[in-house]
């Protein structure tokens, strides 16, 4: 059983998760992880993350979305697999309105 929570955190929170070693997982459409993402972030489109996640993830993950949205489901969803996660909240548009770095 799992005894983590999972974490939703602000753009410069997530920052330091991810200087700390968290996964970064992108779950948004191709065009919208073509146009930006947070650097050294692993790409697996939302409908993918059932069949795939397993294989690819590593522990702690931060789930990134457009908007946060849907991260805190793929999060809640990763955690009943017993993997823990995080959300970033705002998502994309939060991160880079703080002016975080974003590859492209």
């Amino acid at each position: 059983m799992t005894t983590f929570e999972i974490v939703d955190a602000e753009p410069l929170q997530a920052r330091e998760l991810i200087e700390a070693g968290w996964f970064v997982l992108d779950v948004r459409s191709d065009g919208e992880w073509a146009a930006g993402r947070i650097p050294h972030s692993t790409h697996m489109p939302l409908a993918e993350v059932v069949s795939g996640v397993g294989s690819r993830v590593i522990e702690p993950v931060l789930v990134v979305t457009s908007d946060g949205g849907k991260g805190w489901r793929v999060a809640q969803y990763l955690k009943q697999e017993g993997i823990e996660a995080g959300n970033l909240l705002g998502g994309m548009l939060a991160w880079e309105l703080a002016g975080l770095p974003v590859e492209r």
